[in-house]
């Protein structure tokens, strides 16, 4: 990434410490059944930062790592310092400060301790003046009182713990470099408070916690239709994690706001495929967990009625049986080896007490030829999953074989590597958004891909 390694400190330290990159940010606060091992790992990865903080603090290293370089090539190194000012300066001009929902609260659009819903928007410019991205932020859900309790003491569970402003990167970054076909765009992120994807509707009496998360949806799009999105020519509603889930949930819902008018509307889902899949003691995790959730939250009347008037709401809850009747235009981003489904659905704690998968779920160099074998079925699986998706034109997908989790909103995913067939993730999803070519990417079987950016 430095061409010059001497160039500066941060240009050392970017080189030593870029596996940051490879730490999606949205795993910080997935699974609240794991948040005591998460905080290790925050702890050991990112120290005292908060997630937003430090990824500020790393693109002002890289913009100085390049800068400096490139300035000590041409003149020997003697501007250091007011290049550092002038990163500082940039980093500041990319934060994107945070709008309240107040006047939504009076409609039960709360997160789950009644503060209002927020979203971050970063205006459009030129040609892309009538264009929008909404991004539904993901980070996890909560299955129960005890759980979605201590999420009310975290930005995914209350607005008075957001950040007032963040970091816009990958789809959503507004360098031409980093984000070509879309920087320029409205771009919107819709922040995630009920733990639910933005689908439940209901009020615990005992616990005092609001499940708002179809009100937070509802209420935040008639809001940006409201402030000129109502205009567009074009949009692409996106998420990734739960946040994905959730732009497969509100695809259509998206698509159906945009009614009568001439306005291209599409949706990515970025790590959303989460899959009803056998774990290693032969139980159902993910299952158990979605259908607790499912209850709790009053999800079930605010899922796709093509699949609730044939399967029960738990299943409903499953991309793989609702995204063949989708009807809005939509890209499946995701990694065959999802990292979260590993270590949450496959082989979590409850499902290996002999912690014999211990190892290899946070080190694929660690498992064993039987544990490889078992990671290929989940891979064939997700394969299996989107044959019938595949079969429509409108659609598209891109499954690299890397152990990842979430590879839009990362500038080293996004816009660098992985690639399938020598096409990057950014080219893939634009070429498919704006008709320039059919997107069907599926990767060859793990080991095959050496562009993969694996988290474990």
């Amino acid at each position: 990434m430095c061409s010059y390694i001497g160039a500066s400190l941060p240009c050392y330290a970017l080189v030593k410490y870029t596996s940051f990159w490879d730490f999606p940010i949205d795993r910080l606060d997935l699974a609240s059944s794991t948040h005591q091992s998460i905080d290790t790992m925050v702890k050991t990865r990112i120290g005292a930062f908060g997630p937003w903080a430090l990824l500020a603090l790393v693109l002002l290293i890289a913009g100085s790592c390049v800068q400096a370089a490139d300035e000590q090539a041409a003149n020997g190194g003697g501007r250091r310092r007011r290049t550092h000012r002038r990163s500082a300066a940039a980093v500041a001009d990319m934060m994107v400060p945070i709008t309240f929902l107040n006047a939504s609260v009076e409609k039960g659009a709360v997160c789950m301790d009644g503060t209002p819903a927020a979203y971050h928007l970063d205006r459009g410019s030129g040609a892309g003046n009538k264009s929008w991205i909404v991004n539904l932020e993901g980070g996890g859900w909560c299955n129960n009182a005890r759980t979605c309790r201590f999420r009310t003491r975290t930005h995914h569970g209350s607005s008075n713990f957001m950040e007032r402003q963040i970091i816009f990167t990958g789809i959503m970054s507004a360098s031409p470099a980093e984000n070509p076909d879309f920087y320029n765009w409205n771009r919107v992120k819709i922040r995630y408070c009920d733990s639910a994807s933005f689908a439940g509707d209901a009020f615990d009496k005992g616990t005092g916690l609001y499940f708002r998360g179809q009100r937070i949806w509802e209420e935040a799009i008639r809001h940006l239709l409201s402030i000129g999105m109502a205009s567009a020519d074009r949009a692409l509603l996106t998420g990734c994690s739960a946040g994905g889930l959730a732009a497969i949930l509100h695809c259509d819902q998206f698509g159906a706001f945009f009614a009568g008018r001439n306005t291209t509307v599409k949706c990515l889902a970025d790590a959303g495929l989460f899959l009803d899949a056998v774990d290693v003691s032969g139980g159902r995790s993910l299952r158990s967990y979605y259908g607790d959730i499912v209850a709790m939250q009053g999800v079930a009347p605010h899922l796709p009625p093509t699949c609730t008037d044939h399967l029960d709401a738990t299943s409903c809850f499953f991309p793989q049986n609702i995204i063949d009747n989708i009807k809005t235009p939509i890209f499946l981003l995701n990694a065959a080896y999802d990292v979260w489904q590993i270590e949450e659905s496959l082989a979590p704690s409850k499902a290996d007490p002999s912690r014999a998968w211990r190892a290899c779920k946070f080190n694929r160099s660690a498992c064993n030829a039987s544990q490889i074998n078992f990671l290929q079925d989940f891979r064939e699986q997700m394969v299996a999953s989107v044959r019938g998706f595949s079969g429509s034109k409108s659609n598209g997908l891109f499954i690299n074989s890397c152990f990842a989790h979430c590879q839009s909103e990362l500038p080293a995913t996004w816009n660098g590597t992985p690639t399938i067939q020598n096409k990057r993730i950014a080219r893939s999803v634009s070429d498919w958004y704006f008709g320039r070519a059919e997107v069907k990417a599926i990767d060859c079987p793990y080991p095959c891909d050496n562009t993969c950016r694996n988290i474990i």
